[in-house]
């Protein structure tokens, strides 16, 4: 985890969030300076890998901010690109290796999946991109979608069974206008 100082000028250049990092397993560069990389978890553990030198590997999940995606200590209006990868497991244990390297929702899983898509269209700046992924595993992608009031753009099933959707969201400009106009810094 980052220091306040290093935090604070890391949110400062950042003008991509990945509000749910984990490992930051899809990233080329797993320390790119324009992202924030958030996470509820801190925690290192060894996986048993039998295709890995030495038959295990590293798990780490180690973010600049420590925070919960349903309740962001972020600004609003600030980042051009959020990243929202929730976790998507019900069932998996707690201790599992799924569990560990993807995270498990709760029994208030919608709750938690509803405050996030509020939590990162708030932190997004108007006309900001959110790339949202989800695997439906064990929860229908429709079910997901239903959770939110926005409605993607375009998107795409990927992964050996095509069970894994990556989905790209626009935040309307016309929200930032009109909280201006009921601030009274507006027309």
């Amino acid at each position: 985890m980052t220091g306040l100082l290093e935090l604070a000028e890391r949110l400062e250049r950042a003008v991509v969030l990945d509000a749910c990092c984990g490992s930051r397993m899809f990233w080329f560069d797993k320390s790119d300076p324009r992202a924030l990389f958030v996470d509820n978890r801190c925690e290192r553990h060894e996986l048993t890998d039998k295709s890995s030198s030495g038959g295990s590997r590293s798990l780490v999940i180690d973010p600049d901010l420590q925070a919960d995606f349903t309740n962001l200590p972020l600004p609003s209006d600030h980042f051009a690109l959020v990243v929202f990868d929730p976790p998507h497991l019900l069932r998996n244990g707690r201790k599992g290796w799924l569990a560990k390297k993807y995270g498990k929702l709760g029994d208030d899983w919608r709750d938690d999946i509803r405050a996030g898509f509020a939590e990162c269209f708030c932190v997004l700046r108007p006309d900001g991109v959110l790339v949202f992924k989800w695997n439906e595993h064990e929860i229908p992608v429709r079910e997901v979608l239903a959770l939110t009031g926005h409605a993607p753009l375009f998107g795409n099933r990927c992964g050996k069974t095509a069970k894994s959707h990556w989905l790209v969201f626009l935040k309307p400009a016309a929200a930032l206008r009109a909280r201006h106009i009921i601030e009274g810094n507006g027309e």
